[in-house]
C-alpha cells in the first residue's frame, strides 16, 4: 500500500496557510472554537476534502480532561478530532482514483514513507506516529490530533490520497466516521489470526470492544463472549451478533466460570483486552486455552502488574496492536455489506457550533462505566 509521500509533506517551504474555524484544545479543560492557521497544501498526490461528520474518541477525551497521553503532552494549543468523513472537493495533479465529489474517509496516521518501518510495510509503527517530536509539522506527517499535530474538527483538510478510502454508496457519511476505531478492531482480529468457528472473549464493551466483537466475529470466530459493567453497552453489542455475541455482565456473572462451563473447562482461544484498566489487564490469562492468543489493545493509563506464569504454562501468545495497517479497504467492504453495522453504536450528534458541549457530555458520559454511550458525532456541515 505504501507509495512515496509526496515531497511537500517533508518541505515545509513549500506549503501554504488556511484560515478555518475550529475546535482546539487550549490547555487542560480549556475548549474553544475560534480560527486558526493551518500550513497545508496541495501536493501532486493529497486531495482536499471538505470535512462532514468528526467522532469524538476517547483519546480526544482524554487529552481535554488531562493535556497528555503518556508522552504525548498537550503543550500549546491543538485542533482535536481524528475520527472523519468528509467529501473531495480538490485533487492533486497525480491522483487519478478520485474524484471531486467522493465520499471518503482518511487514515489519520501520515508516516515518513522513508522510515525502516514503512519500508518493511509497518507503517503504524514509523516513529512519526509512534514518538513525540517537537519539531514535526502540524499538519500534513504524524497523527491527527496527537501532540504536536493538529487534528481534523474544522472545516478542511488536505490528505494524502494513499490514506484515502472511497466510502459505498450505502454506507453514510455518519458510518464512514466511524471507520477508524473500526480499523482498529479489524487490526486486532488480524493479528490474532482467528481461525474459523473459535472461541473468543473481548473484555470491554466501549467503541473498541464493540468494534472489535464484530471484527473478531466477521474474521470467522463461532461465538464472541464480552465482557462489561455496562449493562446498556452489553445490550447494543449483543444486537450485532445474531445470536453469536454473547454478553456478560461481570457485576452479575464471573467471566471466567461462565467461559469454563461454555466450553467443558477449556477455556478460550482469543482474549482480546479492550479496556485499557491496569486491573482488567491482569486478568487476561483468566480464561485463556491452552495455546491461546491474547491481543492487548487497550493502552493502561497505569503500570500493570501481571503475573506472567499462568500464561507460561499454557504456551500463550501474546501480542500487541498500535492502532492499525493496511486494513481500512477491508473495513469499507465489509460496513459496505453490511457484515459490520455501526448505526446502533452512534449515540449523539451535535452541530458544530456545539462542540464544546459536546466534549462535556463526552466526558461526563466516557468517565461513567455504566453509561450507554458508546459514540458522539460532531456534524461539521450538511
Amino acid at each position: 500500500m505504501i507509495r512515496k509521500i509526496i515531497g511537500s509533506m517533508l518541505n515545509s517551504s513549500k506549503r501554504a496557510f488556511s484560515s478555518q474555524e475550529a475546535v482546539v484544545l487550549e490547555s487542560k479543560k480549556n475548549l474553544s472554537i475560534r480560527k486558526i492557521t493551518f500550513p497545508e497544501s496541495l501536493g501532486s498526490r493529497d486531495v482536499k476534502i471538505d470535512l462532514k461528520r468528526v467522532g469524538i474518541c476517547g483519546s480526544d477525551v482524554h487529552y481535554y480532561l488531562h493535556g497528555s497521553i503518556g508522552h504525548f503532552l498537550v503543550e500549546e494549543p491543538m485542533v482535536l478530532g481524528h475520527e472523519a468523513s468528509g467529501i473531495v472537493s480538490e485533487i492533486g495533479s497525480l491522483v487519478k482514483e478520485f474524484k471531486v465529489g467522493d465520499r471518503v474517509c482518511m487514515e489519520p496516521g501520515i508516516p515518513n514513507s522513508q522510515s525502516k518501518s514503512s519500508r518493511m510495510g509497518m507503517y503504524n509503527l514509523c516513529p512519526s506516529l509512534t514518538g513525540y517530536h517537537p519539531n514535526l509539522s502540524k499538519c500534513q506527517a504524524g497523527f491527527w490530533a496527537t501532540p504536536p499535530v493538529h487534528g481534523v474538527l474544522r472545516s478542511s483538510v488536505i490528505h494524502p490520497a494513499d490514506f484515502t478510502f472511497k466510502v459505498p454508496e450505502n454506507v453514510s457519511l455518519d458510518e464512514a466516521a466511524m471507520a477508524e476505531p473500526v480499523a482498529i478492531g479489524m487490526h486486532a482480529a488480524t493479528k490474532a489470526q482467528i481461525k474459523p468457528g473459535s472461541i473468543a472473549v473481548v473484555q470491554g464493551a466501549g467503541t473498541i470492544g464493540c468494534v472489535t466483537a464484530m471484527s473478531v466475529l466477521a474474521a470467522g470466530a463461532g461465538k464472541v463472549y464480552v465482557s462489561d459493567v455496562s449493562a446498556p453497552k452489553l445490550k447494543i453489542v449483543e444486537a450485532q451478533g445474531k445470536g453469536n455475541i454473547i454478553p456478560v455482565d461481570v457485576t452479575k456473572e464471573n467471566l471466567e466460570k461462565k467461559i469454563y462451563a461454555e466450553t467443558n473447562d477449556w477455556g478460550c482461544d482469543y482474549f482480546f483486552e479492550a479496556t485499557g484498566n491496569a486491573k482488567a489487564v491482569e486478568q487476561v490469562f483468566s480464561c485463556i486455552a491452552p495455546g491461546g492468543t491474547v491481543v492487548l489493545i487497550g493502552h493502561p493509563g497505569e503500570f500493570v502488574n501481571l503475573d506472567v506464569v499462568p500464561g507460561q504454562v499454557k504456551e500463550v501468545t501474546i501480542k500487541t496492536i498500535f492502532r492499525y495497517a493496511h486494513v481500512f479497504p477491508s473495513v469499507m467492504t465489509l460496513m459496505g455489506k453490511g457484515v459490520i453495522d455501526v448505526k446502533p453504536l452512534i449515540s449523539n450528534k451535535f452541530n458544530f457550533k456545539d462542540s464544546i458541549k459536546a466534549f462535556e457530555l463526552s466526558a461526563q458520559l466516557m468517565t461513567d462505566c455504566y453509561s450507554d454511550c458508546v459514540k458522539n458525532l460532531i456534524v461539521i456541515n450538511d
